[in-house]
């Protein structure tokens, strides 16, 4: 194996590591212990499945070293191809993760201040932190979207892969950065702001899946500095 081709696995499990986590933690045990409005139930919920959220705040940080590791891969990745942009896309990868780690503090804190219980506003304060992780997820997002478009446009120019996969990539992550303003800007237009996140969905899983089969077209690793000559 190339080195070229074990590095795109490489990105391509940290990636997938990024996907497991993310849904784990975030889509699946969150919702499970958070009911809106509700910060009696909400603590209640933390206390009687704190290994659930223990194991809720293990997966995002999980999210953060995946995603610190895809970042530093697809770097190595696509530096060949064009320093600036494979940069942007590592930093951009490093300042969602510095997001996700700061709500995941927050969860953090959730579960300590339900199980202390001490005081009086436990529950209210218990929920608020919940809020407040919610709300770094959200404003993660345009990170996150920004990340999807520098790899798209690297995709596009490096030849290693498919050149629909670059557009879908750039699409997704324009989408996902737009779903972080309609999501404060549109509070009701929930249906726009989830449907502005499908393209990165599909560019994502697209891209998981052809850096851990294929890694990258055999016929480009060999010289990945031709493509950019022209630049």
């Amino acid at each position: 194996m190339t080195t070229t081709k074990k590095t795109a696995r490489l990105a391509g499990i940290a990636y997938l590591g990024l996907g497991i986590s993310g849904a784990l933690g975030f889509v699946l045990i969150r919702s499970q212990l958070v009911e809106p409005g509700d910060a009696a139930a909400t603590s209640m919920n933390l206390i009687e499945h704190e290994g659930l959220a223990r194991l809720g705040i293990a997966a995002d940080l999980t999210v953060v070293l995946t995603q610190s590791l895809a970042a530093l891969y697809f770097f190595k990745l696509f530096r060949d191809v064009n320093t600036f942009a494979a940069g942007s896309l590592a930093a951009f990868g490093f300042m969602n993760s510095a997001a996700i780690l700061v709500a995941t503090a927050f969860s953090a804190t959730a579960l300590e201040v339900a199980l202390d219980g001490a005081a009086p506003t436990a529950a209210a304060s218990a929920l608020l932190l919940y809020d407040l992780n919610g709300a770094a997820w959200g404003v993660g997002a345009l990170f996150f979207g920004l990340w999807l478009i520098p790899m798209g446009w690297l995709v596009l120019r490096s030849g290693f892969m498919p050149r629909p996969l670059g557009w879908i990539l750039v699409a997704g992550g324009l989408g996902y950065s737009l779903s972080a303003y309609t999501r404060y800007l549109l509070p009701d237009a929930d249906v726009l702001t989830d449907a502005l996140t499908v393209p990165a969905t599909v560019g994502e899983l697209w891209m998981i899946a052809y850096l851990l089969i294929i890694g990258v077209r055999a016929a480009t690793i060999a010289s990945p500095r031709t493509q950019t000559a022209d630049q």
